[in-house]
């Protein structure tokens, strides 16, 4: 679409990504994105407050959504039947990095900002939230192994939290890198081989 055929909504929200995705949103300048659409500072502020709020306008629907699926896979495992959830542990996993991956893709330019951009906003604490999340559901993970007797040895917490955050790094690698997606599927499929095969292993199964 032409620049001509965008709405002044849209002329901003494609400003404000080129300087966001440039310089950070800290160092990004909102004077710099009303000044590209040829409107006055007062103008911008008929659509958003502030530069926070259109940040958040840009991202906050991405965010979301990678939270909220990495969250609903959790959710959905352990609410399984804990005899089973040995079994499909692997596939649960998978379908739920695949499902994130593909959505980054439809879009990379958000999705880019959360990762490389968002520092002082709440957004910059993604891999946070999802470490977090996954350290909740490891620990109930091996809870459910005890009851069905196969004891999983205690984990350090601290080799634990670098072991999960390196995982999620290397995931969202592929999207900073904009790897093209064919390439990126199979970097997930060795990815998850190498981080099942190890926690295995560390977990005595």
């Amino acid at each position: 679409m032409t620049q001509e055929h965008l709405t002044t909504l849209e002329r901003i929200h494609q400003a404000a990504k080129s300087e966001f995705l440039e310089k950070g949103f800290q160092s990004a300048s909102l004077r710099n994105i009303v000044k590209s659409v040829g409107m006055t500072t007062g103008a911008f502020y008929g659509y958003y407050k502030s530069k926070e709020e259109l940040f958040e306008a840009l991202v906050g629907e991405h965010y979301s959504f990678l939270l909220n699926c990495f969250q609903d896979a959790q959710e959905s495992f352990a609410k399984l039947p804990h005899e089973r959830q040995p079994e499909v542990m692997a596939d649960i996993s998978g379908k739920c990095m695949f499902d994130m991956l593909y959505y980054a893709y439809e879009h990379l330019e958000e999705c880019k900002l959360i990762l490389c951009s968002s520092e002082g906003t709440r957004f910059c604490h993604l891999i946070d939230e999802m470490v977090e999340v996954e350290v909740a559901g490891t620990h109930a993970y091996q809870e459910v192994l005890n009851e069905l007797g196969r004891p999983s040895p205690k984990l350090d917490p601290r080799l634990e939290h670098i072991l999960i955050t390196g995982m999620f790094h290397t995931f969202f690698e592929l999207i900073i890198h904009e790897m093209p997606l064919e390439d990126a599927k199979n970097y997930v499929k060795e990815m998850r081989a190498f981080y099942t095969a190890g926690w295995m292993k560390i977990m005595g199964q």
